[in-house]
């Protein structure tokens, strides 16, 4: 059990649930907490420094922080008179969002749509393969290769696109209906 010194019982909470959460998204706890605190952080962080707020092992420090900075999220930065590495979080929640995005894509679209393929290739060629099977993997493949394919088309999309698409909220469906005639 963490003793989360040194934290407001509000950033305790968001930094628990962001824990929790994280292990709904595939992510381990530690991981998530680590960039809960270092994101509500207002300076950079060293790993002692996680490590007094969240009493985490060092080791489950390092790893996070490597695993962290591997998705983007997080970097090493340098304080002037301090020998030691701090990190900080990058601020932009949409930047965040992206980057956890297209990790995710390579790390589990990107081989699901390879092996859609592989195996879609290989039911082809063996007919004794029914007919129904290739049918739904046709169609998952499809559907993979569409999502995939918006996705590589609105990615490179600025900011204030994506804030302004956000910000439509139900308007936006309904504009689609009408342009799609439903």
């Amino acid at each position: 059990m963490t003793t989360m010194k040194l934290l407001r019982p509000v950033e305790q909470k968001f930094i628990l649930h962001w824990g929790e959460m994280g292990t709904r998204w595939g992510i381990s706890r530690t991981v998530a907490q680590v960039h809960a605190l270092i994101f509500l952080s207002p300076q950079p962080l060293t790993a002692e420094d996680i490590q007094e707020r969240l009493g985490v092992a060092r080791s489950n420090i390092s790893t996070s922080l490597k695993e962290l900075q591997a998705w983007g999220i997080i970097r090493r930065v340098h304080v002037m008179s301090d020998r030691r590495d701090h990190f900080e979080s990058l601020k932009d929640v949409h930047e965040i969002f992206r980057l956890v995005i297209e990790e995710r894509k390579k790390r589990e679209m990107d081989p699901t749509l390879a092996v859609l393929r592989e195996c879609l290739a290989e039911a082809e060629k063996d007919r004794a393969t029914n007919a129904h099977t290739r049918s739904r993997m046709k169609e998952m493949l499809t559907f993979f290769e569409t999502v995939s394919g918006w996705y590589d088309q609105v990615k490179g999309w600025p900011t204030s696109t994506f804030v302004k698409l956000a910000g439509m909220g139900t308007g936006l469906g309904e504009k689609w209906r009408k342009i799609l005639g439903i």
